[in-house]
């Protein structure tokens, strides 16, 4: 079974060798933030670090939680050794039967354990972490949920934004006016009233996972994190708002937003792209009205930068889904959908079947209508191609896309202000370009005289029957992933 909190999902990563204790005493300014950087760069273990300097022996940090493939075939349930195309298999089969929540009594909810309000809601009883070198204070949420509840509609939205200590009592966040989370809280300032929000840390992991999945508007989130679960997520109502929150995560913080004039200065953070892209800047403030949390809190941390880390595999999944649904349910012959988690969600590969012309030209037109606003770089192949294996990707990239018909560019299109390849000026307005590399051979080629033929073992040796019956005899491993 998959494990309903972040307690289980750590002894479940310490039965199959995915996490390492850290027992010495770490600094929450910058060490713990090295320290899980160079795991995500190096593709090791989560970290959990048992002692934080100027903190209370029981609250630790989480790092890394899902940085791996392995760790989220973990928090599925599945073997750790899961293929990646089996696990992403198995994420749209339960993605496709998502679970309503249910409602528990406050004393069944883990996270009602300690209880503060007013001057006594100190976010400096954390130990929030300074990630990088650079960076402009203290994160407290870098993996974790925004939640907020239309007041027309009663939806709840889960979103993931940064969120910076600001001082005991304001967090900072960056919301760019497309997201959701935006379109909810002005609806809250249209009526004159402040917009309650909760932010909820350390929920379990496939909870997790959906607060940065693009799901439709007025869908709840939850739902489809019941559906990874395989059960009902469990929720309880805040302290001081209507809104239902995750009652086995470890840290709630319950804010309002008091004006969209409200704004206190935020960032820089080294962001998911690899870079720190986004200036030091006036932004959305919140003032903190409640903190409830367990006993013994466990803060998780995901530090981005460069891949993989915990963002890049959760877009990877999330993202790779949300386009492939749009590419089906336009009716595009598709093979596959798969976003390499190294490319920090700014590349996408299809696999299609080409049975007409301009079909790469329709995938990057329905991508560009996509509410994500990335990918800027559409790879579309045939289905002779495993979008995959990305050595096959890049030699499709390289022998089948001419460099002037293969490639069109939209110049401007939505775009997510972060691209560290975008002008100041394109960030300001989060517009640019996306490019669409046609990795296919045009229709109107002789398949006779024109089309090459591709050299490979599968194609042009007829023995290779042969071969296989005799490959373990002769004392060769199977190849990797066959």
């Amino acid at each position: 079974m998959p494990p309903k909190d972040t307690r289980q999902f750590i002894a479940a990563l310490k039965r199959t060798g995915d996490l390492v204790e850290v027992n010495r005493e770490v600094d929450w300014d910058l060490e713990v933030g090295a320290i899980v950087r160079r795991l995500n760069e190096s593709q090791g273990p989560a970290a959990l670090f048992n002692k934080v300097k100027d903190y209370p022996e029981g609250y630790r940090i989480l790092g890394g939680p899902l940085g791996t493939f392995r760790r989220v075939a973990v928090a599925m349930g599945l073997p750790p050794e899961t293929p990646t195309r089996e696990l992403r298999d198995e994420f749209e089969r339960r993605m496709a039967a998502p679970i309503k929540p249910t409602l528990i009594r406050r004393e069944d909810a883990p996270c009602k354990q300690n209880v503060l309000t007013g001057e006594d809601a100190d976010l400096f009883r954390f130990p929030a972490p300074m990630p990088h070198d650079g960076d402009g204070g203290r994160y407290i949420l870098t993996w974790g949920a925004v939640i907020a509840r239309d007041p027309d509609t009663g939806w709840v939205n889960w979103g993931m934004y940064r969120v910076m200590v600001y001082n005991f009592h304001i967090i900072t966040a960056q919301h760019q006016p497309f997201t959701d989370h935006w379109s909810i809280v002005q609806k809250y300032f249209a009526r004159g009233k402040p917009a309650p929000v909760v932010i909820a840390i350390s929920m379990d992991p496939m909870s997790t996972l959906m607060a940065m999945t693009p799901i439709p508007r007025g869908v709840d989130e939850c739902e489809f994190a019941g559906g990874l679960l395989e059960e009902p997520v469990e929720l309880v109502k805040a302290e001081l708002s209507d809104i239902p929150v995750p009652a086995h995560a470890e840290i709630i913080i319950e804010a309002e937003l008091t004006s969209p004039n409200f704004r206190l200065i935020e960032g820089p953070f080294g962001e998911f792209t690899g870079y720190r892209s986004s200036p030091r800047a006036p932004r959305n403030a919140y003032m903190v009205k409640a903190v409830t949390f367990r006993n013994d809190p466990i803060l998780t941390v995901s530090n981005m930068g460069v891949p993989v880390d915990d963002g890049h595999i959760g877009m990877s999944l999330g993202m790779g889904w949300d386009i492939k649904k749009r590419l089906q349910g336009a009716g595009v012959p598709i093979t596959d959908v798969y976003m390499p988690p190294e490319a920090a969600g700014l590349i996408c590969v299809v696999g299609v079947r080409p049975l007409y012309n301009g079909i790469a030209a329709q995938v990057g037109n329905i991508i560009g209508m996509a509410a994500t606003n990335i990918p800027p770089h559409i790879i579309v192949v045939e289905d002779d191609v495993d979008p995959f294996n990305m050595q096959e990707v890049i030699h499709a990239l390289g022998t089948k896309c001419h460099p002037l018909r293969g490639i069109t560019i939209r110049p401007r299109e939505a775009a997510t202000p972060l691209t560290p390849f975008l002008s100041l000026e394109e960030r300001k307005w989060a517009i640019g370009p996306k490019a669409i590399y046609d990795c296919t051979w045009p229709l109107e080629w002789s398949r006779e005289t024109e089309v090459p033929p591709k050299v490979s073992f599968e194609n042009v040796y007829a023995i290779k029957e042969k071969v296989l019956k005799n490959w373990a005899s002769d004392g060769f491993a199977s190849p990797s992933g066959l």
